[in-house]
């Protein structure tokens, strides 16, 4: 089996709370862009595992 330190590292397309002095009007709207695309995944990855909670809570439910 492979360590997870020897895979590649994923470039980091934006930091949260990085200075954004340095970047033009159109990398921010990239990074904007991105950011929502993040939000989509986690929200559907969310909602995903709450509605299989929610299955597996009523299945064991006490009747």
């Amino acid at each position: 089996m492979f360590a997870d330190d020897d895979r590649p590292k994923p470039k980091k397309l934006h930091e949260l709370g990085c200075d954004l002095t340095f970047l033009s009007a159109d990398e921010i709207e990239e990074r904007i862009a991105l950011l929502h695309e993040e939000i989509g995944r986690l929200e559907a990855d969310k909602a995903s595992k709450t509605s299989s909670r929610s299955a597996a809570e009523s299945f064991f439910k006490s009747k």
